[in-house]
């Protein structure tokens, strides 16, 4: 199996009971930033009998990557919600709260507010113009 398959799973076992983990934080503490599409592909790649809790592995806007149509979207949310993770009315999990580890988003969540503010303002100043 892929070496790093194996450190990702590694990896995923020490997130906590209750908390989440994005793609690409997963990635880049297992030494391979950028490598979020990978971390995916070895999640989907875990045999049915397994001891990693992919559950607790969501994408970097706080939400479930897997389609609503797949059953294993519902699976994943209803073993969050057991755990205690909470979903905002939109379906997202808020990273501050629930982020693992808990440093790799306090950055994260302000970049993501100053980026959504950047974007608020360039619409703002086309509408001005």
């Amino acid at each position: 199996m892929n070496p790093f398959y194996h450190r990702i799973y590694r990896l995923v076992r020490h997130i906590p009971k209750g908390r989440v983990a994005t793609y690409g934080i997963v990635a880049r503490l297992a030494g391979r930033p950028g490598a979020a599409r990978t971390v995916g592909w070895a999640l989907s790649a875990l045999p049915e009998e397994n001891d990693v809790p992919w559950w607790r592995v969501i994408n970097a806007a706080g939400r479930i990557s897997l389609s609503s149509q797949d059953h294993s979207a519902v699976l994943q949310r209803a073993l969050l919600l057991r755990e205690g993770v909470r979903f905002a009315p939109g379906g997202a999990v808020n990273l501050g709260t629930y982020g693992w580890p808990a440093e790799a988003y306090d950055s994260a969540v302000a970049a993501h507010k100053r980026a959504a503010s950047s974007r608020r303002s360039r619409r703002l100043k086309g509408l001005r113009t």
